[in-house]
């Protein structure tokens, strides 16, 4: 009995001892993905649109890429940068991840840069939208967008329809004041007058104060940038306090007439003009099959421009794990990442290959109402805009 059981015994070190390198083989061989996002709190539905995209894009091109097997590994940093750094370093160190991506708010991705630098480990900007957050990190790559990129559009749309005066409202972080900044200045150089700029606190923002003062001052025009999100208060109290009717027009962001919330706006919505790169209502062969992939998947829920970015990103990174015929380290993965050149569903997009940014078509759209629904139809186009910010 003794014998039979030392020979059990051996017989299962043997088993354990022959596993170990498989495990470890199989653990070599997975590429791992972190996904930072905010799942819960105020910019809940970036995380809900870009997870929902990523695993989307895993669906239909599979999840592995030359011979690596991808695992999506999801972390909530609930938009708080404390917490952005401790997942990341996690993921990082723990979870020896490959890539780290997300980053639903600028200051998450810029809580995130110096640990993507000091690891090499490639970081997929698929949100944030501040201007300088490439300039963060030289393993940083966004496949979202900038805010001057579409604010120096309607900086010039503006003053040739009829808006001699603006005043504008943003949300006081990083990308509110790229778009003031830029928006402000195209505007000026145009022509146009800004009576005032307001800035509002970014968390638990009243918009109603800043409202009043706007009709106060009476301009042709309010601009606004608010986080994906926050567009549907803002057009609520817009709306209720009869800016409209006193003759003040609003103009924006893309940000305002998010796709995720546009027919919650109801009617008083119609016929806001915005500029962005990214509409669910994108007459591209790529985009219907996109969104109808997308709705299929999520019960009906239509994607707004964080689901392309977070769509766009992990095409980027599966293309660069491809490149590198799945043996690329960060640096490699980093290399084949600069210069891509995609159909996107938002239309042809290009990672610059000196400032690690999208380069991208940008749009001006109008809330108009198609088969019952509220979409932002394209009316006009800017091809290949350039992050002003990095332009010269």
């Amino acid at each position: 009995m003794q014998r039979r059981h030392l020979m059990i015994h051996a017989a299962g070190l043997t088993a354990v001892a022959l596993a170990m390198p498989l495990a470890a083989h199989a653990q070599a061989n997975t590429f791992r993905i972190g996904l930072i996002l905010p799942m819960t709190g105020q910019q809940a539905s970036t995380g809900r649109q870009i997870e929902a995209a990523a695993r989307l894009y895993m669906a239909q091109n599979g999840d592995t890429v030359a011979g690596r097997k991808i695992e999506l590994i999801v972390k909530d940093d609930t938009a708080t940068p404390d917490v952005t750094k401790r997942l990341a370093q996690e993921l990082i160190v723990n979870d020896k991840v490959n890539v780290i991506a997300g980053f639903g708010v600028t200051p998450a991705a810029l809580a995130a840069a110096p640990l993507a630098t000091q690891s090499k480990t490639p970081q997929v900007v698929m949100a944030a939208a501040t201007s300088s957050i490439t300039e963060a990190s030289p393993y940083i790559v966004r496949t979202s967008f900038t805010l001057p990129q579409v604010a120096v559009v309607m900086g010039d749309w503006a003053p040739k329809n009829g808006v001699k005066s603006v005043v504008t409202l943003v949300s006081d972080y990083g990308p509110g004041n790229d778009a003031e900044k830029y928006f402000t200045e195209r505007f000026q150089l145009n022509g146009g007058k800004v009576i005032e700029k307001l800035r509002v606190p970014l968390r638990n923002p009243d918009f109603a104060p800043f409202l009043q003062k706007v009709r106060d001052d009476k301009p042709d025009a309010l601009f606004v940038f608010v986080p994906s999100g926050a567009g549907a208060a803002v057009m609520k109290q817009f709306l209720e306090r009869g800016m409209s009717k006193a003759g003040i027009r609003l103009i924006a962001t893309g940000d305002v007439t998010d796709d995720d919330q546009l027919n919650d706006m109801g009617d008083g919505a119609l016929g806001l003009v915005t500029s962005h790169h990214y509409s669910a209502a994108h007459p591209s062969a790529a985009n219907k099959k996109f969104v109808e992939a997308f709705q299929k998947a999520n019960k009906g829920m239509r994607p707004n421009f964080m689901a392309v970015g977070g769509y766009d990103g992990m095409r980027v990174i599966y293309e660069a794990l491809k490149q590198t015929k799945g043996q690329g380290g960060g640096d490699a993965l980093l290399a084949a990442m600069k210069g891509q050149v995609f159909e996107s569903p938002r239309g042809e997009v290009l990672i610059d290959a000196q400032t690690r940014d999208i380069v991208q078509d940008v749009y001006l759209r109008k809330v108009e109402r198609k088969d019952g629904q509220l979409y932002n139809v394209e009316f006009d186009v800017l091809k290949a805009v350039k992050d002003p910010g990095k332009a010269k």
